[in-house]
């Protein structure tokens, strides 16, 4: 019996130094110096075309724009966008450029801290510099809010942020954003809005039990989105059988009416009211080449 107590005692210490270790593991990176002047302009389009706007805005509560998002419902319990204007005590007032590169491309707070990925950090790691200086400039420009969104309501043990650095080490997967040899500039344009900060992979791929991306079912649709919504499948294949042409893709990213008549609902219809809508001719249908796989050059 006492060697049972032991072995557990000794298993319980073990436990702990772990947890210790986690706690105190440090993920964040290093961050160069963001020194060159930013394009307001293009960062707003960057914020559109990220979904910073749509999910950090409670629209339909009446809120003012990026002072924090209406709650994400998921399994894991419920999630806040936070306040992002420029007030110092309830939004990014404070930050720095370079505490701002360190949320986007590493999904870890000015104090160290990792974000839930309800936040799509993600899909933002390959974000230039000249890109984190765009934003800057633009979330420069918005009015503070001091007010900030509620905190996020989730149980034990999800509110265990420590966890999340696990989490991260098994699921935390880099854009696919690299141009392609042999391919279009218009693909290769696509592929770097859709894989990276567009994030459509985000919504339109399967999780698993612990909210990390199945890869091998990207872009084949979801039906755990938050708020219990769905999202449909997304391939080429899928896109060619749903009857959806380059033009119709692109049409239906700028006003949300689908080939049929019908218009996007719930999230999607968000995403293009919010976000895709504001974007560029040229963007959209590069995005519609990408998800079609339709390049002249192949």
């Amino acid at each position: 019996m006492r060697k049972l107590i032991l072995s557990a005692v000794a298993l319980a210490a073990a436990g702990i130094a772990g947890v210790g270790v986690v706690v105190a593991w440090p993920i964040k990176n290093p961050v160069d110096a963001i020194e060159m002047t930013g394009d307001a302009q293009r960062g707003a389009y960057l914020a559109r075309a990220g979904g910073c706007i749509a999910c950090h805005t409670n629209w339909d509560g009446g809120g003012k724009p990026l002072a924090g998002g209406a709650p994400l419902v998921t399994a894991f319990g419920t999630f806040y966008p936070p306040n992002l204007t420029t007030s110092k005590g309830a939004g990014i007032g404070n930050w720095t450029a370079e505490q701002f590169a360190a949320a986007l491309r590493q999904g870890v707070s000015p104090e160290g801290d990792p974000y839930y990925p309800a936040f799509p950090y993600p899909f933002y790691a390959n974000l230039s510099d000249q890109d984190i200086a765009d934003l800057w400039a633009a979330f420069q420009t918005v009015p503070a809010v001091d007010e900030p969104a509620p905190a996020n309501d989730v149980s034990f043990p999800y509110d265990q942020r420590w966890g999340l650095k696990l989490w991260r080490a098994a699921y935390m997967f880099p854009p696919s954003t690299r141009p392609v040899e042999g391919k279009s500039d218009e693909w290769n344009r696509g592929r770097q809005l859709v894989e990276g900060v567009t994030h459509c992979a985000a919504c339109h791929t399967g999780r698993n039990f612990a909210g990390g991306r199945k890869l091998e079912e990207k872009f084949r649709g979801f039906d755990g989105l938050p708020g219990g919504g769905r999202s449909p499948a997304i391939t080429p294949e899928a896109l060619r059988e749903g009857g959806w042409s380059v033009s119709d893709l692109a049409y239906a990213l700028k006003t949300g009416i689908m080939p049929d008549g019908d218009a996007f609902g719930g999230s999607m219809g968000e995403v293009v009211t919010y976000g895709t809508s504001f974007m560029s001719d040229a963007d959209r249908e590069a995005m519609a080449i990408y998800l079609l796989n339709e390049d002249e050059t192949q």
